[in-house]
């Protein structure tokens, strides 16, 4: 059947597979908490068929041609509340799910099943009949986080493209949105209260083009902000496909669009923090949060304002990259580390993090952040995105902190698909599609209880060198595919895993992808077009090290 994410089981119905023809006469019987599932199948996959989908409320003599959609305890027993069962005969496409969500992923399915051009935005052939094969399917997810980061601080991409994304992520049963929002090259989030965030941090004068140590420049002002009405709009959107968004802002370090803003948040007894723009070039900047109650009270009124936006129970602060350069020379830093009784500075970023932490927790919510909040000490409750490699997971599940394994070496899906010349703005190390698909997410040394605490994974996307949508599709397709199984599906040892089959299934994917309209790095290698010569990268060669 060629799906993808592989499902645990799915068998014919019956000997002499037959098929369940849709036409204009279908109905979906959608019992109570499916509702939104119908609502977007009419809408998807409605508008894909040009079949409308009627309700089956007095529908008459529509006995056997309908889609039932249910909530089963016995599925939630069973499978867990994102588990679904698919059942196709001769009288009904019957989806039930563990919870609402797993229905949503059963119809995500069911959509792969009618092939390519459901993916469409108008039938190619309104008189074209529509069948689903008659099967049996059981299927739930292996982890409960399963996402991707994406990065629009760098390069800001506009609403509709994050809609877009949210519907990509659906379609691949991917259900977290990590939404990186701040950094040093731009605030991407509308703040009421500290306006100047968007006013000034938003927008820079230029941009470098290719790695840093490139010598070109994109002469132009580059930026955008979403207002607080459409980060609504895109939580209710994603809220609807059952993906969570977790919103990230950067503190202490990588904050200098803030700064550039609100002077007074940077370190103003070491430079001229007035004199500090919106940054235009790539790396780690020196330029950090001062370790003030101001810069405390300030960041408490953003986060106030994001908790009334973003629903997720995880709210991320960063805090990774945190140069401490300024805060060994600041004279109020060193007061601050005498008067807390703290030994250094990354004792004090402990501090830092910490506040944060006891604050979010005090609101209901917890602390999640990138490995490098460990050192000097972490928060009981806090939770840790493991970038650097594994290691820093593979300590914070021993120590008891719940765990999203995304190490840059297998998951970082800006670096390079293969070593050719022809990869656009090369970056880091090269992973393919198979590389991607072998990816394990559960460190061997983690004993089943601590490996309990490993939530899941999720690939990122860090946009420096991706200017534009297109991109960022050719960067994460199609090893988005493969991260999706990978994190789906109950796949055997690295090394076991079947890629000739899955590669086989990959060429009806590309078809689904074409359909969708992702610019995809083709298997044979960049198109044209998708090219970018003579602009420097940052290949890194060799295997890239299992830390």
């Amino acid at each position: 059947m060629d799906l993808i994410p592989d499902p645990r089981r799915a068998w014919p119905a019956q000997p002499g597979v037959g098929v369940f023809p849709l036409d204009g006469e279908t109905v979906i019987e959608a019992q109570p908490g499916t509702e939104g599932v119908a609502r977007w199948f009419r809408t998807a996959v409605g508008t894909a068929t040009g079949l409308p989908f009627a309700d089956d409320a007095g529908v008459v003599g529509a006995e056997d041609n309908r889609i039932v959609l249910g909530i089963s305890p016995d599925i939630a027993r069973e499978l867990g509340p994102e588990g679904y069962r698919i059942s196709v005969d001769a009288e009904a496409i019957r989806i039930e799910g563990g919870a609402a969500a797993g229905v949503f992923w059963g119809a995500q399915t069911v959509r792969q099943l009618l092939g390519p051009d459901a993916y469409r935005r108008a039938p190619l052939d309104p008189a074209r009949e529509w069948s689903v094969p008659m099967t049996l399917i059981e299927d739930a997810p292996r982890f409960g986080w399963r996402g991707l980061m994406l990065d629009v601080s760098r390069h800001f991409m506009p609403k509709d493209g994050v809609l877009r994304y949210l519907d990509l992520l659906a379609a691949h049963k991917l259900n977290v949105f990590h939404f990186h929002l701040t950094d040093d090259q731009g605030w991407r989030v509308e703040i009421k209260k500290h306006p100047r965030l968007t006013e000034v941090g938003s927008w820079r004068s230029r941009t470098k083009w290719g790695h840093r140590a490139s010598e070109l420049w994109e002469e132009k002002p580059h930026g955008g902000y979403y207002t607080q009405d459409d980060i609504r709009e895109i939580v209710a959107y994603a809220a609807e496909r059952h993906i969570t968004v977790v919103p990230e802002i950067d503190i202490p370090g990588h904050s200098q669009a803030a700064i550039a803003a609100y002077p007074e948040l940077g370190n103003t007894d070491v430079i001229d923090t007035t004199s500090l723009t919106v940054w235009d070039t790539w790396g780690v900047t020196a330029n950090v949060l001062a370790p003030t109650d101001n810069t405390l009270r300030f960041y408490e009124d953003v986060f106030e304002e994001l908790l009334t936006l973003f629903p997720s129970t995880f709210i991320h602060v960063g805090g990774d990259e945190c140069v401490k350069d300024q805060w060994k020379e600041s004279p109020a830093a060193r007061a601050r580390i005498a008067e807390l009784g703290l030994a250094d500075e990354d004792e004090l970023q402990s501090w830092f993090i910490r506040h944060f932490d006891r604050w979010l927790a005090e609101r209901g919510r917890r602390l999640i952040g990138w490995d490098e909040i460990l050192e000097g000490g972490l928060a009981p409750g806090a939770a840790v995105s493991s970038w650097r490699g594994y290691a820093g997971g593979i300590a914070a599940a021993k120590a008891g902190h719940d765990v999203v394994m995304c190490p840059e070496q297998q998951v970082y899906l800006d670096h390079r698909q293969a070593a050719g010349d022809d990869e656009p703005m090369p970056i880091g190390y090269v992973r393919t599609l198979e590389d991607v698909y072998r990816f394990e997410p559960l460190p061997p040394e983690l004993t089943e209880e601590e490996a309990a605490h490993v939530l899941g994974t999720q690939a990122n996307v860090w946009t420096e060198v991706m200017h534009d949508s297109s991109r960022v599709d050719y960067q994460v397709f199609p090893r988005l595919a493969a991260f999706a199984e990978v994190a789906w599906s109950d796949l055997p040892a690295p090394a076991e895993r079947d890629v000739a089959d899955f590669e086989q299934r990959m060429t009806e994917h590309y078809r689904r992808l074409d359909a969708l309209g992702v610019e995809y790095r083709p298997p044979g290698g960049p198109l044209p077009w998708q090219r970018r010569p003579g602009v420097l990268g940052r290949p890194i060669e060799g295997a890239p090290p299992n830390v």
